[in-house]
């Protein structure tokens, strides 16, 4: 009988148990530097490259080999490396990071999708939104000229192109509606009616200055900080006024 692919499948096992020992799940969560908030979106990295992101609830998992080290990142700080062989297997490495969210909850707010509703107003009058009229005709070797569809048509171009800014209009309005919204200034202000009302039409954003944030956490702090503000100026009864600048 021949011993040599016994010993052959042998050393293949062991080979395997080995490299697979030298891999470890981390698991854990990433809190805030009160520890009374869970983080989400937080970067979970390593020198090996290996990585994931805290989840919804600021939980992790990740498998990096003995030789690694992890580390943690957000909003462009980032923690102490740990080396993988120093962490206790079966133990969650749960993580304080120096960023502090008290009064600030992440908040999960489900109104109607704005997604959905943009790509089926977007479908529906596709044609306006996708218009664009040529006034030039004619190229290289050609000549150019004016269209005679723009001079005949002048006035429907005029119009649809009205109707084309007033679409983009509604649809970025609907957009600041979907992402500045009661629950969510609620939320965070601790406003009630009729404060909130007030609140709501004096320092509602624009779209430009909601697309211009770089994440959720700082949409979240210039509506907390608004919301502290007003409360002051209501409290003391002074002019109301943006403690932060926005584009118009």
């Amino acid at each position: 009988m021949n011993k040599w692919p016994i010993i052959g499948t042998m050393l293949f096992s062991l080979f395997c148990c080995r490299a697979t020992a030298q891999m470890q799940e981390i698991t854990g969560t990433v809190f805030d530097k009160t520890r009374l908030f869970t983080m989400p979106g937080v970067s979970v990295l390593s020198n090996s490259g290996a990585g994931t992101m805290t989840d919804s609830a600021g939980h992790y998992r990740v498998r990096l080999p003995l030789d690694d080290s992890i580390y943690f990142s957000y909003l462009g700080r980032h923690t102490a490396k740990i080396a993988v062989r120093r962490i206790a297997r079966d133990y969650p490495l749960n993580m304080s990071l120096a960023v502090t969210v008290d009064s600030l909850p992440l908040v999960v707010v489900k109104p109607t999708p704005y997604r959905y509703d943009s790509l089926a107003n977007r479908e529906e009058y596709r044609k306006v939104f996708d218009y664009s009229p040529d006034y030039i005709v004619g190229g290289s070797g050609a000549g150019v000229g004016l269209s005679l569809d723009a001079i005949f048509n002048a006035r429907k171009i005029r119009q649809t192109l009205a109707l084309q800014r007033r679409l983009i209009e509604e649809e970025q309005d609907k957009y600041v509606d979907y992402r500045f919204n009661r629950t969510l200034v609620k939320k965070i202000t601790g406003l009630q009616k009729p404060l909130l009302d007030t609140f709501m039409r004096l320092y509602r954003p624009s779209y430009d200055f909601i697309r211009n944030c770089e994440n959720d956490y700082e949409f979240y702090k210039y509506i907390k900080d608004c919301g502290f503000h007003f409360r002051e100026a209501w409290r003391r009864n002074l002019p109301v006024d943006h403690p932060h600048p926005l584009e118009n």
